[in-house]
């Protein structure tokens, strides 16, 4: 037969089961800063969606940290990556591959500073940054006179983007004074050369011959 009044320990024991199931309510809604750690955390819990954009710095990454494996193709877009957060010592050697980079994710912001070095150009972006190479020279007359100017005029449309001077015929006492850019403006427009007669004389006949390497740009 039910007794129709409860005892000291069933009302204790009711008392124990709320407490116990209001303690673990109150502690699931009142996490504080800092209090869920990575034992708490399970694997693979913490997906793309997860991860605020740029909240990926560089000084979250393990050096040599992230392979090849480890990126989904297309998964890294500009917004996932930091201003400089991507370091040479950051990245395994070819984890990146092509398929791991989205159309125009790598922007000028991306690389560090001579990140990209003259080994990494084709030879095509060469021949667009040159264009139609001549080179041309031009001499001064050839006589005892004691100084002597030569200037070697690239053809219209073509700056000059090397060059240099010789001398030629009787040079005991001759010597280059100088061998630059002629300009006009911003434009390099030739090259020019200049030299002299040195020492007591008697001097013979020379000349001076300016030489420019010209290209459009």
């Amino acid at each position: 037969m039910l007794k129709r009044h409860l005892s000291v320990a069933n009302v204790l024991s009711c008392i124990a089961l709320f407490v116990a199931l209001a303690g673990t309510a109150y502690a699931a809604g009142k996490l504080g800063p800092g209090q869920v750690k990575a034992v708490n955390i399970a694997n693979q819990a913490v997906t793309n969606a997860k991860i605020k954009t740029q909240a990926v710095t560089s000084g979250k990454i393990k050096n040599g940290g992230i392979n090849g494996a480890d990126i989904a193709p297309g998964a890294v877009i500009n917004s996932k990556i930091a201003n400089g957060a991507v370091t040479g010592a950051k990245i395994g050697k070819k984890a990146v591959a092509t398929t791991a980079l989205a159309n125009e994710a790598v922007t000028a912001a991306k690389l560090d500073s001579e990140a990209v070095t003259g080994g990494k150009l084709a030879t095509s972006l060469y021949y667009q940054l040159v264009k139609n190479v001549t080179y041309v020279n031009s001499a001064s007359v050839e006589n005892a006179e004691q100084n002597k100017t030569a200037t070697a005029n690239c053809p219209s449309g073509k700056e000059a983007i090397a060059g240099g001077v010789r001398l030629s015929g009787e040079l005991a006492n001759v010597a280059v004074t100088g061998s630059s850019p002629s300009s006009s403006g911003a434009s390099r427009t030739g090259w020019s050369g200049f030299a002299h007669e040195t020492g007591a004389g008697p001097y013979g006949d020379w000349s001076i011959i300016a030489f420019a390497v010209c290209a459009e740009l």
